[in-house]
C-alpha cells in the first residue's frame, strides 16, 4: 500500500458557544500531508498566545477523528460519531478533564481537484461544567509547487 505525502496550506477555525458568548480562533499554518489506505494524517504548527510551539497531529479515519497536540499544551482529543468520549487538556495553568461529544463529522479529502476539508460539531464539558458547543473547520490545500 503506497503513502501519499504533500505539502499543504491549513487553515483552522473554532467557535465556541458559551450559552450565547461566542469565541472564534483561527490558525493559519503550513504542514504535510499524509494518505495511506482510508487513514489521512494532517501534521502542522502552530504558535500559541505565549508564542510557544504546539505541534499538531490530526488522524481522520471513516468512523472517527482524533486531535493530538503536544508542546506548550498536551492533548489527546478523540472524536467519534454520536459518542462521547474523555480526555485530559493540561497547559502550563494546570489540567482540565475534558468530555466530548460529537455531533457531527464532514470529511472531503484532498483531490486533484478539490480541497481537503473537515467540520465537525461537538459539545465539551471540562472538569463537570457545563456544556460548550464547539464547532471545527479544517481546510487545506496543497502547496504551490512551482
Amino acid at each position: 500500500m503506497s503513502v501519499i505525502e504533500k505539502k499543504v496550506f491549513i487553515e483552522l477555525h473554532t467557535i465556541i458557544d458559551d450559552d450565547g458568548q461566542m469565541e472564534y480562533n483561527t490558525i493559519k499554518s503550513t504542514g504535510i500531508y499524509y494518505q495511506k489506505g482510508n487513514i489521512d494524517v494532517l501534521r502542522f504548527e502552530e504558535t500559541s498566545e505565549d508564542n510557544a510551539p504546539v505541534k499538531n497531529f490530526i488522524t481522520i479515519q471513516p468512523d472517527k477523528v482524533n486531535i493530538k497536540r503536544n508542546g506548550h499544551i498536551v492533548m489527546n482529543q478523540q472524536f467519534r460519531m454520536r459518542q462521547t468520549t474523555e480526555n485530559v487538556f493540561r497547559h502550563p495553568y494546570g489540567t482540565m478533564h475534558m468530555e466530548t461529544t460529537t455531533n457531527k463529522i464532514t470529511y472531503q479529502p484532498l483531490t486533484e481537484q478539490d480541497n481537503g476539508s473537515l467540520v465537525m460539531s461537538y459539545n465539551v464539558k471540562i472538569n463537570g461544567q457545563e456544556e460548550r458547543q464547539h464547532k471545527l473547520t479544517l481546510t487545506y490545500n496543497e502547496e504551490d509547487v512551482r
